[in-house]
């Protein structure tokens, strides 16, 4: 059966994978290697060097391709490896409109790496449409979206910004990483790139650090893939496998990252200690029709604030918990606390940081599979201090 016609569950595990030549194995082998024989110059059995090629890292490429419903997959070192690649499809004097609440890596990316190379950014609220089209003008080339983004959970209308986009002949790209292909598929929706911080969900198991990119456009894949090899930056074989092995298990962790999640943000919507809490599943979070248009479900990331925005009550809290561990990252089986103010978000301005909701008292869950009545205990006693 080809990937196209395959349910999500399916692609999950067959999507883009063909049945191993040497002995039959049934998940791909690790090529450990740089370089492969030819039989005369330039005659090869499509693979030269690691860098342009490795099989191992062609198996996740393909599978990241056929979970997104893309055509063309890329992995690379990192998620910020793979922004890269994209930012560079830019040039001096292109301008970027990206959301105001964006993950701290990203806007440190672009504000102190790309801005020098005479690239301009736009950060404004994207939960209206209507608001990008304002800042759009003949030097504007690409709109980057996070939805949900990091760690507000805004969530941002992607089929609106397709038909703008594609009006302007802009490129669209969504990082995908809070929600996954199994919650939301931004290619369907009219997004040109989406991009992956795989070490998070994809790969699944907090031992991985990785970037992927998907596209449909073959011109675009084209120029990405050169941009891929002339740079450099990408993953190894024992990390594309172990990133193709997590993606394996992807449908039946993130029904339980959900699941555990709701329960928990019900917990902290409903106590007395907690000022609000950040999640779109909520009929009153900011775009929640949006959420339940575009997502199958809401996903596993919720952030709070203390009541009274105490930040001293936040520090306590996250050094109180047990078992969620306070740490950077998401997206594991294991449930993390972080304190995007002093962490994830640290590079950005503390006036720019608050405008956008990051207060200090801000705390940010990644909801793991555990069992959800020990999670809402170690919240509970950590809380009521």
């Amino acid at each position: 059966m080809s990937s196209n016609k395959m349910k999500f569950n399916t692609k999950t595990i067959h999507g883009g994978q063909i049945p191993e030549k040497g002995y039959g194995a049934v998940m791909p082998p690790i090529y450990q290697t740089s370089t492969y024989s030819q039989s005369s110059p330039g005659k090869h059995l499509g693979y030269e060097y690691s860098r342009t090629h490795n099989p191992t890292r062609h198996a996740l490429e393909s599978s990241l391709a056929s979970i997104e419903n893309g055509v063309y997959g890329l992995a690379f070192g990192s998620g910020l490896a793979a922004i890269d690649a994209v930012l560079k499809l830019l040039s001096p004097g292109d301008e970027v409109i990206s959301t105001n609440d964006l993950y701290g890596g990203s806007y440190r990316l672009f504000t102190k790496i790309f801005e020098n190379f005479g690239i301009k950014f736009h950060f404004t609220g994207m939960n209206d449409p209507v608001s990008v089209e304002k800042l759009i003008n003949v030097n504007t080339k690409m709109i980057w979206v996070e939805t949900p983004t990091n760690p507000m959970m805004n969530v941002i209308d992607i089929s609106s910004l397709s038909k703008i986009a594609k009006s302007r002949k802009i490129l669209l790209s969504v990082d995908n990483t809070f929600a996954t292909p199994f919650l939301q598929q931004p290619l369907n929706l009219g997004a040109d790139i989406v991009m992956h911080s795989a070490t998070k969900y994809l790969a699944g198991h907090s031992d991985v650090v990785l970037g992927a990119l998907v596209v449909n456009n073959k011109d675009l894949a084209d120029k990405l893939y050169f941009i891929q090899n002339a740079s450099g930056a990408i993953c190894g074989p024992m990390d594309s496998f172990l990133t193709l092995r997590g993606i394996k298990t992807l449908h039946v962790r993130m029904e339980r990252h959900c699941q555990n999640a709701k329960k928990i943000a019900v917990f902290l919507n409903n106590h007395n200690g907690i000022e609000k809490v950040f999640w779109p599943g909520f009929e009153t979070h900011p775009n929640h029709v949006i959420a339940k248009k575009q997502m199958s479900n809401f996903g596993a990331m919720i952030s709070f604030t203390t009541k009274g925005n105490d930040f001293n009550k936040a520090i306590q809290i996250i050094e109180k918990l047990k078992i969620f561990t306070l740490a950077e990252s998401l997206g594991g089986v294991e449930s993390l606390a972080g304190h995007p103010a002093s962490m994830t978000h640290a590079s950005i301005p503390k006036k720019d940081r608050e405008a956008s909701g990051v207060v200090d008292s801000l705390i940010r869950l990644s909801v793991g599979i555990e069992d959800s009545e020990d999670l809402i205990s170690d919240l509970k006693q950590a809380i009521d201090i």
